[in-house]
């Protein structure tokens, strides 16, 4: 674009000045070889993205340490079984304990009978001993996983 000289005490024209306001594309065509992109969905062409499927759960599973099942002592399992009980209690009156609880997660397609221990905090929703299970929030926790729980509301009882 070549601006035309002017002097300062003229005003400043340029020679598209007529349609620098106009919309693209025009109203009145009906056809649109593009249509005109929402400011949202344009900003998604610039998202960063995976080159590489894969490649971050390939690291993540290199990183993570596989452990045997550690079996409890009698000591340990009747402290557990102590600690449920008050769990147990304290649901009963109506009362929802904050836990942290550490469980073995079994890897059966990677590892076989290897696994790791997995450390959770949450929220106590509901605690069925007959069907051995302890859910926490959203997370469901088979008893027999189960490696330590702690919690101040525990420790008050």
């Amino acid at each position: 674009m070549v601006k035309k000289p002017v002097s300062l005490n003229e005003k400043v024209t340029h020679d598209y000045d007529d349609i620098i306001h106009m919309e693209y594309p025009l109203k009145t065509t009906d056809y649109i070889k593009h249509p005109r992109m929402r400011v949202e969905d344009r900003a998604k062409i610039f998202a960063p993205f995976a080159a590489l499927k894969g490649y971050e759960e390939a690291i993540a599973a290199k990183q993570k340490v596989v452990v045997p099942r550690i079996e409890l002592s009698e000591e340990s399992k009747e402290y557990l079984d102590l600690q449920l009980g008050k769990i147990e209690g304290l649901l009963l009156h109506g009362q929802h304990p904050i836990i942290t609880v550490v469980f073995f997660q079994r890897d059966w397609e990677r590892y076989g009978d290897g696994g790791e221990y997995i450390q959770f905090t949450g929220l106590v929703a509901k605690l069925n001993r007959t069907s051995r299970i302890l859910q926490i929030v959203d997370k469901r926790i088979h008893l027999d996983d189960i490696y330590r729980i702690e919690s101040e509301d525990l420790d008050t009882i």
